[in-house]
Order: C-alpha cells, then structure tokens, then sequence
C-alpha cells in the first residue's frame, strides 16, 4: 500500500501480484493491482485483475469503477461506459464513476450525453472536491470531445482558458504527462497566452528539457514583460542553476507586483528564495514576512523550508520542529507543487544523509524519484532497441571500411561517461589549461545528426547516418568545425561534455576523424548512489527507479566495451581513482593524449570562476578529495535492486 499511495506503481504491481500468489481472491488486492498496472500503461495486463475483482464484488462501486477505468485505458470505451453505468448506480453520491464515464461516452461520439455526465458530477462535487476543482468539471467532458464545433455549442466558453485550468487540476494531481496534453492545447488555441505557454514551460522543465523551458520563458517575456507569471518561472529555473543575482534581476524588473492575490505571494516568495541563495537572510526574512500576509496553501511548503534554511544558519532551537514539519507537508499535495515538494524530498535526504540518518536519507531520495518518475517515464524495451541500432549501424567494419570525413582537425575532445563519473571534474581541470576551452554540454552534435539524416528518431537516425557519404560527412563536418573554432580561435581543445554524446561516437568517428574522446569511469556502485541521491534537472528516466538505474548503467559499460573494440578515433579511459592516487601523474598522462604542453594552471582547477551547468558545479570548486569514494556502502541494502542489475565487475 505504501508503495502504491507513494506512486511507486511499477513496485506497487510486483509487491501486490506477490501478495495475490497467497491470496488470489482478495478484491482489494485484485482492483489495487489491477489499478497499479493501468497507471504503468499496461490496461492489457491489468484487466484481468480488475474483472475478477469487479465479478467477485458486484456490489462494489469501487470495483465497478476502477475496472471501467482499466477498460477505457485499455481503448474497449463502450465497455468502460457499461461498467461506470454500474458504478455510479452503485455510488449515486459519488462524482467519480461520472467524471470517467463522461470521458467514455465522449470516446465514443457521445458529446452531449458526455456533458451530462460531468454535469452530474459538478452537483454532486461541492461536497466532496474542492471549489475550484468543482467549478472546472463541467468543462471536461467539453475539453475532450472530438469536435470543437460541438464543444462551443455545448459550452460558451473560452476553450483555452479551460484547457489552462484542467492542466492546472491535472498538476495538482500530479498527473504530469495529462497536464503537459492540456497546456499544449491551451496554447495551440491561443498560442498569445502568456499564462499557456509559461505553463508549458514548467511542464518541459520537470519532463527534462530546462534548456527549452528557459528559452520559451525568456520569450514570453521578451512578448509581454509585464508577464509575472514568467518572470516568477524563469526565477525560479535560474535558481536550480544557481544563478541567484541573475533570478533577483529578472523579478525586479517589474516595478511592482499586483497588490494581492497568489502571484503577489509567490513573486515574494521566489525573492525570498533568491536572497537566501545570495546569503542576505534578513531581507529574505522580510520577504517571507510578505509572503506569509496573504497565506498561499501550496506556497506552504516552500515558505516552511525557507524558514528551515533560516533557522539553521542561525542556529536556532526551532529548526528541528521546522525539519518535521517540512517532512510533513512533503506528503500533503495541496502543501505545494510538484516541483517543491520534489525539491524538498531531494534537500530533506541531504539533511537526513548530514545528521547520519541514512534509512530517512533514502526514503526522500526515493520518494523524490518517485515523483519525477512520472513525469519522465523509461522505457528498457525502446532503449534496447536504441542501444542495438547503434552497434549495428557503427560495427566495426562500418568505421574502419566505411565513407569518412576528409578533414583530420584535432581540436574536438568530447567528453563522456555516466553522471557523477567525474566528466565536470575532468572539464574544470582541463579548462584552466590556456590552450583550452571548456565548452560545457553542447547541443552542437544532437542538432547535426538531426540534420542530416531528417529525423530525431534515436534508432532512425543511427541507421541512416552510417550510411551518409563521405562528400556529405566532410561538408557537414567544415560546417561543425567553423562553429566550433568561433567558440575560441585561439584554443587547441575545445571540450564537449553533453552525456548523449556516448550514443554518437560512432557518428563522430565518421563526421570528425581527428576528434579525440576522454571516458570517465568510477565504482559502478559509487555513480549509481550517487546518481540516485541527486536531483538532476535534465531527462534522466533511467534514475528514478532502481533496478532501471542499474540496468541502464550495465548497458552503458556494454556499449562503451563496443566503442573501445571497434571505434578507431583516439579514446582514453580515465577512472576517477587515478586522480586521488596521483593527481600529477594522471594530469600529465591526459594532457600528453591531447599533446598539450603542461600547465600548473590545471592543478588549482578549483579556484576557476566559470559557470558549470551540472550537478557537481559545488565539487568541482574544491581541490581533490575521497569524500564520495565507498559511500555506496551506507545505502547496500536499500541499493539492493540497482546492485543486483550491475555486470559482475561493479559488483565486486
């Protein structure tokens, strides 16, 4: 049940189908299993589960309605409407069964019997939902009939305004990938609504896309200035980039916010988060005043953690009530938004993880993942058949018999390796060498295969880019390089970490020949702890669950294992180790693959003052140190199911 109320379904599935072995005809058990499948897209196997709990509770209405709910999910629409028929004449008093057979009878053309159903619903709903959500009901059945032009005669309303609200509902359920649908259809039809389209842009930061976010925000604002529904979004964006002047900045530009109201709160709240990052805690202490005049209940949460960071700076006795209480209202939806309670879930496991509380620790960086997970869903079965596209297309005849590019540059180094396997630490040391230039996670490559092989299609694009000739590699690749060198003239590196780069240096082998590639590798244990206790701001699916984490990452030393057999570009394979055993030994061995002279300027790496966009920007600032090596060990039995998934060399 845990699992299950906690939204870790895929687990809540195993665990209950496990309990069902014993017990095979408990209909609780039947319908939460059943129910657990259907939120991991698998209505197929789930339908068995809830027909027997249906047939063997006809009385049920929960039954009734759970298997109506798996039967328009699985796409037998007609069928679910049968059934939620049952159910709401079995709960007459509950709006539920109505709000999804509207959506039944809307899949099978029935508009108008559609909006009756929600109609029903919103008389039943005061009661029992909350008003807003109450008077927004009335519009579902409208928002997904298939025709628009029935949808306005039925309902005389702004469509995108409703579209906005349902998105908004659908957030507060955390239903992320329903309320991204909706944003988007909010701003197809009004694509000047500011509000639409900031929107969308939390939605792309939370599904891994912060670059794309950023930039829609900027041009809203760039649109309509006075927006401060944006201006409070890309605060907060350059705030996870700790970019807290830059946040304070674009808040401020607005000479002064509305008088009252929730925006006004929250627009005080970000200033507040920005002037704690900025270390002027009794301005900040005035602006949670403000915040706090006209109490928000989803700013709850946020507002509580400022307190926290607050009182423990300050070092005052109520800071362990406040820790308790921010561990509470992580567990109240209503308490804050999904992004704020990921984020306190992510700060609270590093309280826990400081006061040696490891059990606490994990249960946030679980339940954190948990969240995240559903708003970027992995799948093992696509990333197979990409990892298997790749070396098909790039096997090792295909790159030492195949159409290369004529040019032979060596100013190209990219940088690969999992998260947290030093790939940021090995770039800062680098970039203080003077013939280097760190150009941090490029889109460059991404945006070049696209190009030219017409598509953005993993697999796809893997099959039709081996078999470019070698006129187009060597046009496209003096396209790359002119780009590249305008970065830096003078340097005679120029380095690219992006991580996805790991999937394309069969690519690059063909379009940049002379280019050179660095692997970072660490304790296969140590990365995915590691990994597992960070919040990463980019898409990153493969970490919110265990064993996908340590799946993913035996996959990925599968693949590096065929890029190191078969790629014909110079690759250095560099453990994390060597720098604590001998930093001067493995500075000299890297800087001699990239025939550059030595530089005492690259052992005071950390005294740089560059911007560094990933997670390890703090590590990176500080000389070299064994802190994280073995911590894997405090977290062995919770690591269990990613430690099982790891080849039998990160086992040991």
């Amino acid at each position: 049940m845990q699992s299950f109320q906690g939204g870790d379904y895929r687990r809540a599935a195993k665990q209950l189908a496990s309990l069902l072995a014993h017990d095979p005809d408990d209909t609780i058990l039947l319908r939460l299993c059943g129910m657990a499948l259907v939120r991991t897209d698998a209505a197929a196997d789930a339908l068995p589960y809830l027909a027997r709990a249906a047939a063997a509770a006809p009385d049920d209405a929960i039954c009734a309605t759970w298997h109506g709910i798996g039967l328009h999910a699985a796409g037998r629409h007609a069928d679910a409407a049968r059934a939620l028929h049952v159910a709401a004449s079995l709960a007459p008093e509950d709006p539920a069964p109505l709000i999804h057979l509207s959506r039944a009878l809307l899949r099978q053309d029935r508009p108008r019997d559609a909006l009756a159903a929600a109609q029903r619903a919103v008389s039943l709903a005061p009661a029992l939902l909350d008003a807003e959500y109450a008077e927004r009901l009335s519009a579902l059945a409208v928002l997904q009939a298939s025709s628009a032009t029935v949808a306005a005669d039925l309902l005389a309303a702004d469509l995108a305004g409703a579209w906005l609200a349902l998105g908004r509902i659908c957030m507060r359920l955390d239903k992320v990938m329903d309320a991204r649908t909706a944003f988007r259809e909010a701003h197809g039809l009004r694509p000047e609504l500011s509000e639409a389209e900031c929107e969308l842009a939390l939605m792309e930061h939370l599904c891994g896309q912060p670059r794309a976010a950023a930039a829609r925000l900027r041009a809203v604002l760039a649109r309509d200035p006075g927006c401060l529904l944006g201006r409070i979004a890309l605060a907060s964006r350059l705030l996870l980039d700790d970019e807290a002047a830059a946040a304070l900045a674009v808040l401020d530009a607005v000479p002064t916010p509305p008088a009252r109201g929730p925006l006004r709160s929250r627009w005080h709240a970000e200033r507040a988060q920005a002037l704690i990052a900025l270390g002027q805690d009794g301005a900040a202490v005035r602006e949670l005043a403000k915040a706090e005049q006209e109490p928000v209940r989803e700013l709850e949460l946020l507002l509580t953690w400022q307190r926290l960071v607050l009182a423990r700076r300050a070092a005052r006795p109520e800071a362990a009530a406040l820790a308790d209480r921010v561990t509470l209202l992580t567990t109240i939806r209503e308490a804050g938004t999904l992004e704020h309670r990921i984020d306190a879930h992510f700060d609270l496991a590093d309280l826990r993880r400081t006061q040696r509380n490891p059990a606490a620790a994990f249960g946030h960086w679980h339940r954190g993942h948990a969240l995240l997970g559903a708003a970027q869903p992995f799948s093992r079965q696509q990333h197979e058949l990409y990892l298997e596209a790749i070396v098909r297309s790039f096997d090792a005849d295909r790159l030492a018999k195949g159409p290369h590019a004529a040019t032979r540059d060596p100013t190209p180094v990219f940088i690969v390796g999992l998260p947290r396997t030093g790939t940021t630490l090995l770039e800062q040391i680098l970039s203080a060498h003077h013939a280097v230039h760190g150009a941090g996670e490029r889109l460059a490559v991404r945006e070049t295969l696209a190009r030219l092989t017409g598509t953005l299609a993993a697999g796809t694009a893997m099959t039709r880019a081996a078999a470019l000739d070698a006129a187009t590699l060597t046009a496209a690749s003096a396209d790359y390089l002119a780009d590249l060198h305008a970065l830096a003239p003078p340097a005679a590196c120029v380095l690219d970490k992006m991580p996805d780069n790991v999937f394309h240096l069969g690519f690059l082998a063909t379009l940049l020949p002379g280019a050179r590639v660095i692997c970072c590798t660490r304790d296969l244990r140590d990365v995915g702890a590691s990994i597992f206790q960070h919040r990463f701001i980019g898409y990153h699916p493969y970490a919110h669950d265990l064993a996908d984490l340590g799946w993913y990452i035996a996959k990925q030393q599968k693949l590096i294992e065929h890029w190191r057999a078969s790629l014909p570009s110079p690759m250095l394979m560099l453990d994390h180790a060597e720098w604590i055993a001998d930093f001067d030994a493995t500075l000299r061995r890297v800087l001699a693959f990239l025939d550059l002279p030595y530089d005492a300027a690259c052992e005071r790496f950390y005294e740089q003052d560059r911007r560094i966009g990933s997670a390890s920007r703090a590590q990176v600032r500080r000389p070299i140190n064994a802190a994280g090596v073995g911590r894997w060990r405090d977290y062995a039995g919770q690591l269990a199911p990613m430690l099982r998934e790891l080849p039998a060399a990160g086992r040991t």
